[in-house]
């Protein structure tokens, strides 16, 4: 509602009801305006649509390009038979939904995401899910901004994201935000951060930088250490370096996972430093048993999507396909469910740019996320403390944008 309570602007909110009891209920989510064309329930009647050629999966009138890499070199056409599975479980259990997914292989590359993009718009498709290496994304992007088809991609490469390339996948951004915000939350004024000296660790550096100004604090060092294979060396090296700072910081941002933690630990425990005032900060990256469980981290905080979404949608994905999925199946599954509701929802409109960049965002099965023009995402991230014999959540991830994160 407006100031002078003369327009009415009805929100409404999408909700991807993800099932863990296998419910199929969605609601719109976000500022739509109130022109949203058909109600939900209602079906738009196309006209005729082209042959669909090529595996389909779903029976619905809205056709859905899925773009994956399923003939890709390098053991990465497993992770398109993943996401494959993953999209026909969502619509196993949403059996009503409006959706038509036309899988298209990648292989992996730019030419191939091109060509699979052009081959699924061809065939009718509004909207591409996928693809999911960068490469492919790219040669996707060009051919879908042609034709003004969106795309909600899965690859974490920041670089092929833009107005209408959607990402979907957990950025390094989002995780720098949430537990930088929630440690200068907890009084940690003065930072130093160890990160890898690649393209992953230039983003995690702006995205640092950033948010502990956004908080007020200040940065002592900033130590970028070169990761070759097993090779820990450098890491050492620039650990010990970070000794004549300890004194003057209390937060130690380690965003990478692995092994890393647990050297730069050692490291300094090696040199006798003087670390207990210290709070250890980790990543999503830190999702893993080997540092949760690892003793030495007990007391670290970390950042990742509240798990008990996840963990029903594994226990389902095992029963069906008779092996756990990997951390992020769940990507594909959500872009599935956030289709279906949105055709569900919001009518003709379904896919336009307000829809999908509304401020609200949307609920997933891995928390709150919302687009941003730029092609982004934002994410609600629970903080986690490492206890090693696993963790524990310290603050849960929001529910609402409104109320901060």
């Amino acid at each position: 509602m407006d100031d002078t309570g003369t327009v009415k602007r009805y929100r409404r909110r999408i909700f991807l009801k993800t099932a863990l009891a296998g419910a199929s209920a969605f609601a719109l989510t976000g500022c739509l305006g109130s022109s949203l064309g058909t109600l939900p329930g209602e079906q738009i009647q196309p006209g005729a649509q082209p042959e669909v050629t090529g595996d389909v999966i779903g029976t619905g009138t809205v056709r859905v390009g899925l773009l994956l890499p399923l003939s890709s070199s390098g053991g990465n056409s497993a992770i398109g038979t993943v996401f494959k599975n993953s999209a026909a479980l969502a619509l196993q259990n949403f059996p009503n939904s409006d959706v038509q997914l036309l899988v298209k292989d990648t292989g992996g590359t730019a030419e191939g995401g091109r060509a699979a993009a052009q081959k699924a718009i061809s065939e009718g498709a509004e909207l591409l899910l996928g693809p999911v290496f960068a490469p492919a994304v790219s040669g996707a992007g060009a051919a879908a901004r042609a034709s003004g088809v969106p795309v909600i991609a899965f690859s974490t490469d920041t670089s092929v994201a833009s107005r209408g390339i959607y990402l979907l996948s957990f950025l390094p951004e989002s995780d720098v935000r949430r537990i930088i915000g929630y440690a200068s939350s907890q009084q940690k004024r003065s930072f130093a951060a160890l990160l890898p000296n690649d393209s992953y660790g230039g983003v995690v550096e702006a995205a640092f930088r950033q948010e502990v100004g956004r908080a007020g604090g200040r940065i002592a060092t900033i130590q970028r250490y070169q990761a070759t294979g097993s090779d820990t060396s450098d890491l050492k090296a620039k650990a010990a370096g970070l000794q004549r700072s300890l004194n003057s910081i209390d937060a130690l941002f380690v965003p990478a996972g692995g092994p890393v933690p647990g050297v730069v630990m050692q490291a300094l425990m090696g040199l006798n430093a003087d670390i207990g005032h210290i709070k250890l900060l980790g990543s999503g990256q830190w999702d893993t048993p080997q540092i949760k469980n690892n003793p030495i981290l007990t007391g670290a905080w970390f950042t990742g999507p509240e798990n008990s979404g996840f963990n029903g949608f594994a226990q389902r994905y095992q029963q069906t396909y008779g092996s756990p999925p990997p951390r992020n199946a769940s990507l594909v599954y959500d872009g599935v469910t956030l289709a279906a509701g949105l055709i569900r929802s919001a009518g003709p409109q379904r896919f336009q740019p307000r829809i999908l960049t509304n401020k609200d965002g949307f609920l997933g099965i891995d928390g709150l996320f919302r687009f941003k023009a730029n092609g982004l995402n934002e994410r609600g991230l629970a903080i986690y403390q490492v206890t090693g014999s696993g963790s524990q959540v310290v603050a849960a991830a929001p529910r609402d944008f409104r109320s901060g994160f």
